[in-house]
């Protein structure tokens, strides 16, 4: 079972008395506001304002702060225009988004934010919130430190370290798997290298991009990447699920057989697909965009929805690799 949250910060809010950056707290539930108002206040934040849900629909009257925590486990069309106005004020002015929500409401809370580059957290436990809470902080200690005075700079790189060592903490307590690389203080949980790609240059000429397309192999049999995908789904009817737990692949195997088959992912369908829990599934999209293997589409009939797809580079380089196992593929679990 997870520590409690309290004791696990120790002395961060006295050690950053008079830490410069504020957060900005809203949510539907009182008690939601009251504990993310702890969790902030443990941290050494200054909790600039804390208000329910409405106040975001008044529009711009007040200043966001460098850290925003919205808690919205039920949207209606009102509130998705208020999150868009709120995704566009917090890219505008470099705030830091984390937003919490249901499975029910994730695909239109996603849909709607799309320019701040936010964390989603889906319905987070309160460790969720704290490793959300360490990667923002780890962000603004990068915008912000050459603003900052010796002393409040100082201030801001222990109150990173710390709450960045508490988020690694609760990070290995809830992820049965160790993620490749990076860590929450570079403000990356995961890290990926984006797939080397046999591609021309952009600015090479047609023909010799023609010529490449030509000679890119197919993307496999859509019945056999289901296949695949069943066996290894299978294996959690034998042993704990968490064991085998492998999101990066996992998703790329859903994504390639989609793309075969010529359909649309949801960003919720991925998140099942995944095989671990949909915050946990959100954080590998999100590096997985960043690396260069995933991409967001909007949905053209109906700008409330958004897909994921894999980019050009991952789709062929799914392709080569099911090119180059070749018939083993059917026998892989």
């Amino acid at each position: 079972m997870m520590p409690p949250i309290q004791y696990s910060y120790g002395q961060l809010a006295d050690d950053a008395t008079g830490f410069p950056l504020t957060v900005s707290i809203f949510a539907q539930l009182p008690h939601s506001r009251t504990q993310i108002r702890e969790d902030a206040n443990a941290a050494g934040l200054r909790v600039a304002q804390d208000a329910d849900l409405d106040v975001l629909l008044e529009g711009e009257a007040r200043p966001l702060g460098e850290i925003v925590l919205v808690d919205c486990p039920q949207v209606d069309a009102v509130l998705l225009a208020a999150l868009s106005r709120l995704d566009l004020r917090a890219a505008h002015c470099g705030a830091q988004l984390v937003v919490s929500t249901s499975v029910e409401a994730l695909e239109d809370v996603f849909a709607c934010l799309d320019h701040s580059a936010p964390q989603i957290l889906v319905a987070p436990s309160r460790g969720d919130r704290v490793i959300a809470l360490g990667r923002a902080l780890a962000r603004c200690s990068v915008t912000r430190l050459r603003e900052l005075s010796d002393d409040d700079r100082l201030a801001l790189l222990r109150l990173t370290e710390q709450v960045s060592e508490i988020a690694q903490r609760l990070d290995r307590l809830s992820q049965p798997a160790q993620p490749p690389h990076g860590s929450v203080a570079d403000g990356s949980a995961f890290r990926f290298e984006a797939p080397r790609s046999t591609y021309a240059a952009p600015d090479a000429d047609s023909s010799a991009e023609r010529l490449l397309r030509a000679t890119r192999p197919a993307l496999p049999d859509p019945r056999l990447v289901r296949r695949i995908v069943r066996q290894r789904q299978l294996r959690a009817r034998f042993f704990d699920g968490e064991l085998f737990a492998d999101p990066a692949w996992d998703m790329l195997l859903d994504l390639t057989a989609a793309r075969a088959e010529h359909n649309r992912v949801s960003v919720t369908s991925l998140c099942i697909a995944s095989g671990v829990p949909p915050t946990t599934a959100l954080r590998w999209i999100t590096q997985m965009t960043e690396a260069g293997l995933l991409e967001r589409v909007e949905d053209e009939s109906d700008r409330r929805r958004a897909f994921i797809t894999l980019t050009d580079k991952a789709a062929d380089a799914m392709a080569r690799f099911f090119g180059e196992i070749g018939s083993a593929a059917a026998r892989m679990v």
